[in-house]
């Protein structure tokens, strides 16, 4: 029996997936063979050896060793688009908060009680120092057209907003979603120049560190509003106070606060609230539990985000999985073995991802121990298990 962790509450749809297919599921499990985790962080997790996949509940996976995960292959899994509704209707929240004062007017409200005064009447009196502009009419710049941003470009326009799009990513799957209204930016400097709103829903990568920094603020409008519910690396901190002082920002809405943003003037720091809706925990714990049960199952992997994405229908008798090394004659050498071995082979797919690779091989009659020990015993395999 496959014994599953985990390291956050999990929504219970996922739960009773992995029960169903006969996992055992727990926060303590002792040697597990897979985890589910939401923001637990794992960088200094020990990995037991028996452990095969890590399924992420959510789109980032900032909080996984990755490199570590892949050279002990240990397949990484995320939810991409589980939380995509919920993300963008919190940035439409954002972008409405960035145009009227509705946080500040809130505030100084609630500060009134208490008064001697007729709140009715200082209420009246007082409401200009809150005024916002309308968002009809105005250019919201959308970088990073994944399953978020696509969303949150069509739900603008309808809102009346004309509406920049940029991703250099851009797949096919997401460009038929995308409304043709959405103009094309070929680079950052066309969201930059032409946008009073810009809303960042990229990964956080080496190259997008900090991609919002002092010469992205001085490429853009006067008085623009900015939007980042992504990963708060990808804003230059000091940059960003530097351009809120000097009127270049006029509001910061960021999901990711910290010791510096808590105190910025014009800022608005929400607590991490971009998937904190109950269908959306839903949505990423199902789609987790059935990534790492069809792993474990069969050997398939789908939304993996250190292997390729590998689907086999079965075939034969054993099913040899393979993760190993991208280079050259790699798959002759456990083609050879098994050959040598006098196993057919019915059917077989080998996928790269820069310089990892997976391999699943359907022989027609059962696989034996050594042939797996041998397989494992070669220079380039990080893991070999049958099904």
């Amino acid at each position: 029996m496959h014994k599953i962790k985990t390291l956050n509450k999990i929504a219970h749809v996922g739960l009773e997936y992995l029960e169903q297919h006969g996992f055992s599921v727990s926060d303590d499990a002792a040697a597990p063979t897979g985890i589910l985790v939401r923001s637990a962080d794992m960088h200094e997790y020990d990995f037991n050896p028996e452990l095969l996949a890590i399924a992420r509940a959510g789109a980032g996976t900032n909080n996984i060793p990755i490199d570590k995960c892949s050279k002990s292959g240990i397949v990484v899994f995320n939810t991409p688009g589980a939380n995509a509704e919920a993300v963008k209707e919190l940035a439409i929240c954002a972008i409405l908060m960035a145009s009227r004062d509705v946080v500040g007017g809130i505030e100084w409200v609630r500060g009134l009680a208490g008064t001697d005064g007729d709140i009715t009447k200082m209420v009246e009196k007082s409401k200009g120092g809150f005024t916002g502009p309308e968002i009809m009419g105005k250019t919201l710049g959308v970088i990073g057209l994944g399953a978020v941003g696509s969303k949150l470009a069509n739900a603008a326009l309808e809102l009346g907003m004309m509406v920049y799009g940029y991703d250099p990513f851009l797949s096919v799957e997401a460009a038929w979603k995308l409304s043709g209204s959405v103009k094309h930016a070929h680079d950052l400097d066309t969201i930059y120049r032409n946008c009073d709103y810009i809303s960042v829903h990229v990964p956080y990568l080496p190259d997008t560190h900090h991609m919002l920094s002092d010469d992205a603020f001085a490429k853009m409008r006067d008085g623009v509003r900015i939007i980042n519910l992504a990963r708060g690396e990808l804003v230059d901190d000091d940059a960003m106070l530097r351009a809120l002082d000097s009127g270049k920002v006029a509001k910061y809405v960021t999901d990711f606060p910290n010791a510096k943003t808590v105190t910025f003037p014009n800022t608005i720091p929400l607590p991490h609230l971009g998937a904190s809706t109950p269908e959306s925990e839903e949505k990423c714990a199902a789609m987790a539990a059935r990534e790492i049960t069809d792993y474990l199952l069969n050997g398939n992997i789908k939304n993996s985000v250190n292997l390729p994405s590998v689907k086999l229908d079965r075939m034969g008798e054993s099913r040899l999985c393979v993760i190993h090394q991208n280079k050259p004659r790699a798959i002759n050498k456990i083609l050879d073995l098994i050959g040598d071995k006098n196993i057919n082979i019915a059917h077989m797919i080998n996928k790269p991802r820069g310089e990892y690779a997976y391999t699943m091989i359907d022989t027609d009659s059962a696989v034996s121990a050594d042939i797996v020990e041998q397989v494992a015993a070669m220079d380039f395999v990080f893991r070999v298990r049958v099904l």
